[in-house]
């Protein structure tokens, strides 16, 4: 449980508010327990080992913290934390993006016009 907690020591400078924060912790989680998840589940699914050992494997995946799992993590914005209309490439909500867009703090883009 103490790899949850590391998350209050971040430089709070860089996030925007608490959302962002959660999310930043629910990636490193999920980075740092991927292998033994992978693992667990590739014992689950293998149908030639005993019943007791799958069962096992089952019962300490379903006991594993909810942030571990791959479903949690959800794209947010950098700059508002906003989780709808994020674009990938940018890691900003549309809204955002189109601002600094247009105030020409990202390289290469411009507004389009024809």
């Amino acid at each position: 449980m103490s790899m949850f907690q590391r998350a209050k020591k971040f430089d709070l400078g860089c996030f925007t508010n608490i959302k962002v924060i959660r999310d930043h912790t629910k990636r490193k989680a999920f980075e740092a327990t991927e292998p033994e998840r992978q693992a667990l589940r590739y014992i689950i699914r293998n149908t030639t080992l005993p019943a007791r050992t799958r069962a096992i494997a089952q019962l300490q995946l379903t006991q594993m913290h909810n942030y571990t799992r791959p479903t949690q993590i959800r794209n947010r914005c950098i700059l508002g934390g906003k989780s709808r209309g994020v674009l990938r490439d940018f890691k900003m909500s549309r809204f955002n993006f189109r601002m600094q867009a247009l105030a020409g703090n990202i390289p290469g883009v411009k507004k389009a016009s024809w």
